[in-house]
This record gives structure tokens, sequence and C-alpha cells, in this order.
């Protein structure tokens, strides 16, 4: 089982998305293996994004994820990154495919509702800013054998 870091960001909480969202993930078929509402703190804000640090866009962005609460959750099952970057969509709104979260919710980059971790070594590195090993959980659910082979 992979796992990845979703956040809801604080664009989506305020719209009330995050049943939506939550929805599509689990539709996917991806388990939830943690979640919580929080508000992010600008020094936590700043190592996430660490490496656009220096990018012009990158106060603003530390700005917004800490502007309101977002959702924060660890989901996991077989290629748990690549399903759930295909439904968020692409990182620009105008360019994500409908149906995906940002094709059917989204209009500017720069509010596009969603992150979620790239490859494996951002998805360790960006679960363990979030949640600490106690707050994760091991868990099967009766429909797995419906939806992951082996």
């Amino acid at each position: 089982m992979e796992r990845t870091l979703i956040i809801i960001k604080p664009d989506a909480v305020q719209r009330a998305l995050i049943g939506e969202i939550v929805r599509r993930f689990e539709l996917r078929g991806l388990r939830i293996a943690g979640m919580k509402f929080m508000q992010i703190s600008r020094e936590l804000a700043a190592e996430h994004y660490k490496e656009h640090k220096g990018k012009p866009f990158y106060e603003g962005l530390l700005d917004y994820i800490t502007a309101a609460p977002v959702v924060v959750m660890a989901l996991e099952g077989t290629d748990a990154i690549e399903i759930a970057r295909s439904t968020i969509g692409a990182t620009k709104p105008i360019d994500s495919s409908p149906g995906s979260i940002r094709g059917d919710f989204g209009v500017e980059v720069g509010r596009n509702l969603v992150h979620g971790s790239d490859k494996p070594a951002s998805a360790e590195r960006e679960l363990n800013l979030f949640f600490s090993p106690d707050e994760l959980i091991d868990w099967s659910r009766d429909l797995d054998r419906w939806v992951f082979e082996g």
C-alpha cells in the first residue's frame, strides 16, 4: 500500500467542498489512514513549501495556505499518489479535465483547492510534517478485497 498526503486547502474549506472532495477520493477506492481539521502555522507552511522559497509567489502561497483552516488526510491504496493526483487534476484548473476536482471546481491556479504529494519521497516527507505515527491507522475495509488485488 502506498500513502499520500492530501490537503484540502482554505479556498475549498471556505467554499464548503470538504465532503465532496473526501467523497471523490473514497469513490476512487482510496482508504483514509488519517484525517484532521487544522490551521497551518506559518512555520509549518514554510517547511512544507520550502522548495518554492525565493520564488515570486512564495510569500503569497504562505499567506494563502495559512489564511483559514484546512483538512489534511493521509490516503492509502495501490498507486495512491497517481490515483489521487488524477482525481485532483492539473495544477492549473483550466488545464484540468472535467470530472477532476480542479476541473469541476477550480478557476485560478492560486486557488486550486487541493494539494497532493507528487512522488513517494515527497509523500513520506509531507506525511511526517502533518501526522505523527500514532495519528495514522492501519486498518482494512471489507470492500478492500473488491478494490485492491492480492
